[in-house]
């Protein structure tokens, strides 16, 4: 009576911390939908096109500055969170790493802005980019989720985009306030970001003085494989937008933007079912092979179902659904829509073969699925964009994710199939 008793409360806060997270989640999806309508009718969809491009780079030279933090580090900080002298080696070391990190991004950054052409166009903007960099080695996103502290990432998820809401709907009153829009996202990053960090510093009493040059080191080598696989995957999000934009226009740019900002909203929430799904499905092949397929094929297959209506409802309302955006042809921007729509419909597909692939301990297959997949995809994308523009690019994206089904599949159909194995 009292393990069951036990285990119920268990199960009610891990639902109680999914729902908590997922409202930060939800927040953060839902702003750039409030506010996109507005900046795409004041700076067009050329603006918002720049603005696209400017966010993908930033988000991209954030996985140099985290370095594997946002796995690696949240698995140290899961596994030492009953220890503080621990768990303050880990908070000074990687910090100070991000540190370091930043500084050189920084450097490279400033050398690239001035002297590349494509980058030089649009160097105001790229400048104000750059406080998002600033806000991401302040945050501490990491460290909350290796403690289970969903709350508090929540707090930080909505206070910075607040900031970010109140200084679009202030400051962007023409077309060429477009610059501004990310140096808003990246203040109200740091304005939110300081705030948690400094709270974790007084309530955990860590100092910066213990801090040990070797240890630092030691860090930035056993990180080096996982921060290279970050890498591709990192490239396969935000590099299509820039491809778009050198291979194409900022038109372009913009309208891919546009369609990207509705397909977020489904590759978020299935990957939050993968993240939810995963532990559950990882134990149960440990203890069961047979029972564990037997979850992962139930789950699974209810939310491949539920994607696919969800699909099916926006096809029927593309035309509505774009024309909320404010974007000049929307018809157009409709029927690319209706085709990215595979795109969710296939990452639902690929995304429980990945849970396999991981819990399986295939980790090395999938690493190099996700670089090939990517280098692939990068090839399609300026090949095809100078001559079918945007649907150059959609079809590059549902061909990257046929082939992950595919070789995911490959590496695991004998176990999937196989009842004696």
């Amino acid at each position: 009576m009292i393990k069951s008793s036990i285990e119920y409360i268990k199960k009610q806060k891990q639902l109680n911390n999914f729902i908590t997270y997922g409202v930060g989640q939800a927040f953060n999806l839902v702003t750039p939908i409030l506010v996109v309508p507005y900046i795409v009718s004041i700076c067009s969809e050329e603006g918002y096109g720049k603005i696209g491009v400017g966010l993908a780079i930033a988000f991209f030279l954030m996985v140099f500055i985290d370095y594997g933090s946002d796995i690696l580090g949240v698995q140290e900080v899961s596994v030492n969170r009953e220890s503080k002298e621990k768990l303050e080696k880990i908070f000074i070391t990687i910090y100070t790493a991000k540190l370091v990190l930043l500084l050189l991004v920084l450097l490279l950054a400033t050398i690239l802005f001035y002297t590349v052409p494509f980058f030089a166009n649009e160097k105001q903007l790229f400048f104000l980019s750059l406080p998002i960099l600033i806000g991401q080695f302040i945050n501490p996103t990491w460290f909350l989720q290796g403690l289970e502290n969903f709350k508090w990432i929540t707090v930080l998820n909505i206070i910075s985009k607040v900031i970010y809401v109140i200084g679009i709907f202030i400051f962007i009153q023409k077309p060429a306030d477009y610059i501004y829009n990310n140096l808003f996202w990246g203040i109200g990053m740091i304005i939110a970001n300081c705030f948690v960090f400094l709270y974790l510093l007084n309530r955990h009493a860590f100092s910066f003085k213990k801090t040990k040059r070797i240890e630092v080191k030691t860090y930035l080598k056993t990180n080096f494989s996982m921060f290279s696989s970050q890498i591709f995957v990192s490239l396969q999000m935000y590099s299509p937008i820039v491809l778009i934009s050198i291979f194409g226009n900022n038109i372009m740019a913009g309208q891919y933007k546009i369609i990207d900002q509705i397909i977020v909203i489904f590759r978020t929430y299935i990957i939050l079912f993968f993240n939810f799904v995963f532990p559950r499905v990882c134990y149960l092949l440990d203890k069961s092979r047979i029972e564990g397929l037997n979850f992962w094929k139930k789950v699974n297959g209810l939310n491949f179902l539920f994607i696919l209506f969800l699909m099916t409802l926006i096809v029927v309302y593309s035309f509505v659904v774009v024309d909320y955006f404010n974007p000049k042809d929307v018809a157009y921007i409709s029927d690319l829509l209706k085709i990215a729509l595979f795109i969710p419909i296939l990452q639902s597909v690929s995304q429980p073969l990945k849970q396999l692939i991981l819990g399986w301990n295939k980790q090395t297959k999938y690493i190099r699925t996700t670089m090939i997949v990517t280098v692939i995809t990068l090839v399609l994308i300026v090949i095809l964009t100078p001559v079918f523009k945007v649907m150059g690019v959609l079809s590059s994206l549902i061909i990257s994710e046929i082939l992950i089904i595919s070789i995911f599949f490959y590496h695991i159909k004998n176990k999937l199939f196989n009842r004696l194995s």
